[in-house]
């Protein structure tokens, strides 16, 4: 790759130019040189596949460079390196495909696609022995795939918690913060552009159980896809339930949780109350943050923007520099390691804690029903409190650890007792002692 003393330029190639695609094209403009310096080579833009030449584009993209085509432009001999930012499954899964057939390493954003058929990426990358990186497709700019696939690659994780979308925190922090129902903190995410017209990937949960997938498969060294993940949205979150949790020192925040349960790996993701103690508490606004836990490392914490077309071309053009710098050095860096290939624990037999309101008939044995309900199903109550009198008389119970199918039946079983008016908040617990 020399002539003489000069090496010769890396072609890249970026598919998409929308928020994210855009931003990376202005990125390897504005910092040329600075990018041929850390890379040891120039490296040069050869190539914007859109869908449309005439689309309007938030960066200018040099003559000659845009096509359609964008089959052709991952096949050609001056391509070296190839930045997916399409996203959806058909056609960037083809197209990544492509490009590791004809010799390019690729950059993706792409967690979609990863988490439902990452393996065959992966294979193909290994067969062709070329890089496939994908830092930018978990939490935008925060650098967390790489820690867990290298920093940590001696140390043994135990616990990933994350709150990994934007939307769905901005949204359950507005409830909050002013007590905003949730129709109404959506509407708000919507006018500052935190949420799209069609929200349904982000606060169905959606979004964040890619996400999931892609965190417990490198956290675990297992193959865990979207599929595997245990998903509930923040749509069903009440006012009610974000003024329970505050009245009880908490916060709601959509997670995004992976856990070693024994010999298994589970992963979920829903809405729970967290202590306002918490690290992942303190997280506003659209902001993301990972909370990983450790045998060695112990408890550690990655925050900052977790989407955006800057924070998200950031991380693109940090795995876009290793894989350059790879490919000088004719060398790969890490690839899948799933050796562990754990099976994933079903959602009823992972071990979780409930928040439990109940709106009952204020007379003597009602707390005894009560508490005999949890007990006909095994799960042991932590604390009890009623709220109200009369007509207004409320159970708030909160239970210890217990399997998710026990907890689920409880709560079936309180519905269909007499002295039970109404259960109206069902939720969750994480943080705190079990």
């Amino acid at each position: 790759m020399t002539t003489g003393d000069k090496q010769r330029p890396l072609g890249v190639a970026v598919l998409g130019c929308g928020a994210v695609g855009s931003q990376v094209v202005r990125l390897l403009g504005e910092q040329r040189d600075d990018l041929a310096a850390r890379v040891g080579a120039p490296v040069e833009l050869v190539g914007v596949a859109v869908r449309r030449l005439d689309a309007p584009r938030d960066v200018e993209v040099p003559e000659g460079l845009l096509t359609t085509d964008a089959h052709g432009l991952v096949a050609r001999d001056d391509v070296d390196l190839v930045v997916e930012v399409i996203g959806g499954i058909e056609p960037a899964r083809s197209l990544i495909l492509s490009a590791l057939e004809n010799g390019a390493s690729v950059v993706t954003a792409n967690k979609a696609l990863l988490a439902e058929d990452g393996p065959t990426l992966f294979e193909a990358a290994a067969k062709a022995e070329r890089d496939l990186y994908y830092e930018a497709a978990v939490a935008g700019a925060i650098p967390i795939l790489r820690p867990l696939r290298e920093s940590l690659a001696g140390d043994k994780v135990t616990r990933v918690l994350g709150i990994v979308n934007g939307t769905t925190n901005f949204i359950l922090d507005k409830m909050d913060t002013s007590g905003a129902g949730f129709s109404e903190a959506l509407e708000e995410a919507q006018e500052l552009g935190y949420a799209e017209a069609d929200p349904t990937a982000d606060v169905e949960g959606f979004d964040a159980a890619a996400k999931a997938a892609i965190l417990a498969s490198l956290a675990f060294h297992s193959r865990v896809t979207a599929s595997d993940v245990y998903r509930e949205g923040i749509s069903e979150v009440t006012a009610a339930d974000v003024a329970s949790a505050r009245d009880m020192g908490s916060v709601v925040k959509l997670l995004a949780i992976c856990e070693l349960r024994g010999d298994q790996v589970a992963a979920r993701v829903h809405p729970a109350m967290i202590p306002r103690s918490h690290p992942l508490a303190s997280v506003r606004e659209a902001y993301n943050a990972v909370f990983v836990e450790s045998e060695a490392a112990g408890q550690l914490m990655f925050y900052g923007p977790g989407a955006g077309g800057s924070p998200t071309a950031s991380a693109v053009l940090g795995d876009l520099v290793t894989v350059a710098r790879n490919r000088l050095a004719d060398t790969r860096g890490a690839g899948e390691s799933a050796y562990a290939d754990r099976a994933v624990l079903p959602m009823g037999e992972t071990r979780t804690r409930y928040h439990v309101a109940i709106d009952v008939d204020d007379r003597a044995g009602v707390l005894a029903a009560v508490a005999n309900a949890f007990a006909d199903h095994d799960v042991s109550i932590q604390t009890v409190r009623q709220e109200g009198r009369g007509a207004d008389a409320q159970l708030v119970v909160v239970s210890h650890a217990a399997p998710d199918a026990a907890l689920s039946a409880t709560v079936d079983q309180l519905r269909s007792m007499d002295i039970v008016r109404e259960v109206t908040s069902v939720m969750r617990v994480e943080g705190g002692d079990e």
